[in-house]
């Protein structure tokens, strides 16, 4: 142990000094005290540990440290170390008064010596990063719903519809099982392992490949049993390569990796047994009103005994008649029309553009084209489908073949109801994707309500029926505009990306007769994403009172691809952006028209200038026109204006 060489000198000749590194600290680190003695006349080394140490501050919450400050190395009795606490910005000081113990002994005119010093506390500078990101989502049941919806629709994709009718037609191929095109039948429909028997084909008759003037029925009625099977209200994942359900499109949709296929199924069987009656909320209050229905007899009964179609409650058939109109419109049935009408030899003009049109008898196309005539009379005209876009959405048809409609009941408000509803969802896009604000989705909520009042009144009469009839006869137009024959007379061009084989031929046939050349990829586009905004409105249970914002938000947020892609299309088609804000009158009666005036316009629009320059080699300009020729009179029908339409 060092000891004190000598006496200690006088008492002057001793000093103390205080030292706090650093002298700039934050809040919550550590500082170093060093108390150092010195004396002139002291030789050897200081025996700190013959004195004792008090630490002292003004500041209670700093003195509170200083008495439990540590020794960290027990070799320097006079270092301490001590944490700062939360303390104001700004200078503190600190002192220490040092006193010998007398162990050995000091001289005693050495009694003690004080010392001081000081340090500031300095805020804390921290660097991070910051992210804003968009308000959290609240899960509901009837996102199941719109689930179901965009499964079904996907299971009616005419990819899967060309397949299952080949399986029937080409009996040469290898025998497929049914249940590997199709899931499970629903409960209480019996599928039998081939199709053929299904449909009737006697056993030893089922590789017949020739079916005579009834190709067209058994097509029909192949059109039927696939729409049985695949419309209602369920989520259905086949597996395999005929992939329906990808979770992975539903994780980004509901922003929920947690979900899965049971998940969804769970939640869907919840939405629809609120009241044990395994029917859809909207559906349940029908059920209610009718008040001629035996309470007791809600099962499924002859329903002509006071019963209902129980099919109808708890399964409902997912299929809006916009798609038909939208086909319509883009020229599906015209071309069809126009197909039928050379193929009895009847010329459309003078330079028939079809004239060249033959197919040979060796193969099936001119046989089902037969079938399709002979049974013109089993078809929905187009007056029929004309009516009834009418009661159900308020849109009309322009054409020769479509009269003056007198109709008893028309949705005169829903064109502006529902372009309202997506133009508010497109600000509520806006709103959603800027993370400094909270998007309000009341005005939304608002609007869904509104648009699903309007889809129910609509929903009578032959509501259950014609949109049926109508998808049935259009599939099986696009079936046979897909057939090879068709592609070898209505070539169409090759690399269009089109997204199923029969498009190209209704595009050639428009090029061919001079209608719009705007291709029927927008207007299909149009028909599959007005079809699934629309059932998610009409099935959706929006009138009722404890609906919330969070709902609108969900509907919103998962219907956004299909929302966005309509207003595409109808832009695409109509030149009208329905997400565009309305700043004069002008703005709103353009965008309340009728699609088919608009595209009546454009069609206008598309000849006058086609006969410009031929006008002006011409010369008939006169010398005092502005250099333009005068815009044509819009002929009525020259939207529909098809040869062998139904009169």
């Amino acid at each position: 142990m060092d000891t004190l060489d000598q006496p200690i000198g006088i008492n002057d000749q001793w000093e103390v000094t205080l030292t706090v590194s650093p002298d700039r600290v934050f809040q919550d680190n550590d500082v170093r005290l060093e108390v150092t003695l010195f004396n002139p006349s002291f030789s050897g080394s200081i025996p700190y540990r013959n004195f004792h140490y008090a630490l002292h501050s003004p500041d209670p919450r700093l003195q509170a440290q200083l008495d439990q400050a540590r020794n960290p190395n027990p070799n320097q009795p006079n270092v301490f170390s001590l944490t700062i606490p939360n303390l104001p910005e700004g200078p503190y000081e600190v002192s220490v008064t040092v006193t010998p113990t007398g162990s050995p002994p000091i001289t005693p005119v050495f009694t003690s010596r004080t010392a001081s010093d000081s340090f500031d506390v300095v805020p804390r500078r921290v660097q991070a990063d910051v992210t804003l990101q968009r308000t959290g989502t609240v899960a509901t049941d009837d996102q199941a719903l719109w689930v179901a919806i965009r499964n079904r629709t996907s299971a009616l994709d005419f990819t899967r519809y060309q397949r299952f009718i080949n399986t029937l037609f080409c009996v040469d191929d290898p025998p497929q099982d049914v249940s590997q095109l199709l899931p499970a039948a629903p409960q209480g429909l019996h599928l039998p392992q081939k199709i053929e028997v299904a449909l009737g084909i006697p056993q030893d008759e089922q590789h017949l490949s020739i079916y005579g003037p009834y190709a067209y029925t058994l097509l029909k009625l192949a059109t039927q049993v696939f729409l049985t099977l695949e419309c209602g209200v369920v989520i259905r994942n086949p597996g395999g390569g005929n992939r329906l359900f990808r979770i992975e499109d539903e994780f980004v949709r509901l922003n929920d990796f947690t979900v899965d296929l049971i998940d969804l199924q769970t939640r869907l069987a919840r939405y629809l047994t609120p009241f044990d009656s395994q029917a859809l909320p909207y559906l349940n209050r029908i059920l209610q009103a009718l008040l001629t229905i035996d309470p007791n007899r809600i099962d499924e009964v002859l329903p002509y005994c006071l019963g209902i179609l129980q099919h109808r409650l708890t399964c409902p058939s997912l299929l809006e008649l916009i798609w038909s109109y939208w086909h319509e419109e883009g020229m599906l049935a015209q071309t069809m029309n126009a197909i039928a009408f050379r193929f009895q030899n009847r010329r459309s003009g003078p330079h028939d553009p079809l004239g060249e049109l033959e197919l040979d008898p060796l193969r099936p196309l001119n046989n089902l084209i037969w079938g399709l005539i002979q049974d013109e009379h089993n078809r929905l005209t187009v007056s029929r489908r004309a009516y009834e876009y009418d009661h159900h959405y308020g849109l009309q048809l322009v054409g020769r073949a479509v009269p003056s409609l007198a109709s008893a009941d028309s949705r005169s408000k829903f064109i502006e109801a529902f372009h309202n509803l997506l133009y508010r969802t497109a600000v509520f896009y806006k709103e959603d994707s800027d993370t400094t604000v909270i998007a309000d989705a009341f005005p939304l909520l608002n609007t869904l309500r509104e648009v699903h009042l309007l889809l129910a009144e609509g929903a009578h009469n032959q509501f259950g029926d014609l949109p049926w009839t109508a998808r049935a006869e259009m599939l099986s137009m696009q079936w046979l505009l897909a057939r090879p024959e068709m592609r070898e007379f209505l070539r169409g061009r090759y690399m269009v990306p089109y997204q199923e084989v029969w498009m190209g031929a209704v595009d050639s046939m428009k090029k061919l007769q001079g209608w719009t050349d705007t291709t029927i990829t927008h207007f299909h586009e149009l028909a599959l994403t007005g079809e699934r905004i629309l059932l998610s409105v009409r099935y959706g249970d929006w009138v009722d009172i404890n609906n919330t914002q969070e709902q609108a938000k969900n509907w919103a947020r998962y219907w956004k691809p299909e929302v966005q892609r309509y207003i595409h299309g109808y832009q695409a088609v109509t030149g009208i952006d329905l997400a565009a804000d309305i700043v004069d009158t002008r703005d709103a009666a353009q965008r309340y028209l009728q699609p088919s005036l608009l595209l009546q316009r454009r069609l206008s629009a598309q000849r006058t200038s086609r006969a410009l320059p031929a006008a002006r080699v011409a010369g008939v300009l006169t010398s005092g026109a502005s250099g333009y020729a005068a815009l044509p009179m819009p002929l009525r029908g020259q939207q529909l204006l098809r040869p062998g339409e139904d009169q």
